[in-house]
């Protein structure tokens, strides 16, 4: 009877080391929500999150990205390159068709499409070299700032898979955990991303025309004017309108306002719609731009203004370039 029971204790600390990655906290709770609310299997997520990998590579790159830690004149130079640019053109003319479709279904430019690949992946050259789940279950569990974010972006990650009949070990992208040409977040991916190519399934790890019709979806979702200007620059006369450029990326600032500050409207088209004012850092001192709504779209892709900019002037590089 004593041998049995020492059997039995065995069984369940063996059963319990099942359920529990010590790398993550709190993992048991989240498999048991995963089982829960979503009807998976407890013994199958067990065994995904014994074979998770935290990454400190992960936890450092979280810490410092590009956008916050270079000022405009540095960033920009990452992305604003000869080769950036004619890897923009090559890929319009691989793809015009397609770009064509897109263009007319959701109204966005086809420079605006090949400018996000440009900038996110280089044209799907570097779609991350992390596995998705890792990065997600290292962010969530171990990365408190931005746990709930992450923790979301798993349960969507684990539910997408089920829904696309994916591997749950195997995908690939970047430490943030966004996957695939136009890095789409796993929420993102089940909200936005389309079988643009009627082919039964929505790939944008390795079809670029789904990537394409995936972006200028989710670019129209978020607000996407078709015809409509993107920014301006302008110039202000007096003191710097700090309260403005407070007001954040949304456009909520009218004409009127705008000229009250001195801030002159010389470069905006005509019109009646609100702007928002964003100033950026070159090496001669800061300059300013009157941000109109699709801007504040492409800023929905990544929340940040010199991302948005970036994607902005690599798409009028790559327009002019292609038009020569």
């Amino acid at each position: 009877m004593k041998q049995l029971i020492i059997v039995a204790t065995l069984m369940c600390i063996s059963m319990t080391n099942v359920y529990a990655n010590p790398a993550l906290p709190d993992i048991t709770v989240f498999i048991d929500e995963m089982v829960t609310k979503h009807d998976f299997d407890k013994d199958v997520l067990s065994q995904i999150f014994n074979e998770v990998e935290v990454k400190d590579s992960i936890l450092k790159a979280i810490s410092r990205p590009a956008e916050k830690s270079k000022p405009w004149y540095d960033y920009r130079k990452i992305f604003i390159t000869e080769k950036r640019i004619n890897g923009g053109v090559k890929f319009w003319k691989n793809h015009t068709a397609t770009l064509a479709a897109a263009e007319q279904k959701y109204g966005v430019p086809a420079e605006i499409i090949i400018a996000i690949l440009g900038v996110e992946t280089r044209y799907g050259g570097n779609v991350g070299g992390y596995r998705v789940v890792d990065a997600l279950s290292t962010l969530a569990f171990r990365y408190p700032p931005r746990s709930p974010f992450f923790r979301s972006e798993l349960e969507h990650f684990l539910l997408l898979t089920r829904e696309e009949n994916m591997s749950r070990l195997t995908p690939v992208g970047s430490y943030a955990g966004a996957m695939g040409l136009g890095q789409f977040m796993p929420s993102s991916y089940r909200e936005y991303a389309v079988d643009f190519d009627n082919d039964g399934k929505r790939d944008i790890w390795t079809n670029p025309v789904d990537a394409i019709g995936s972006i200028a979806n989710y670019l129209k979702r978020h607000g996407w004017v078709a015809g409509k200007s993107i920014v301006h620059k302008t110039f202000i006369s007096g003191e710097t309108p700090t309260v403005l450029l407070k007001k954040g990326l949304k456009p909520s600032i009218n004409r009127a306002e705008l000229t009250i500050a001195g801030i002159s409207l010389h470069h905006l088209p005509m019109g009646n719609d609100d702007v928002s004012l964003i100033s950026l850092t070159q090496t001669s001192g800061e300059e300013y731009w009157l941000a109109r709504q699709n801007f504040y779209a492409v800023t929905r892709y990544n929340h940040s203004r010199m991302y948005a900019m970036a994607v902005t002037q690599l798409a009028q590089a790559i327009r002019e370039q292609y038009g020569k």
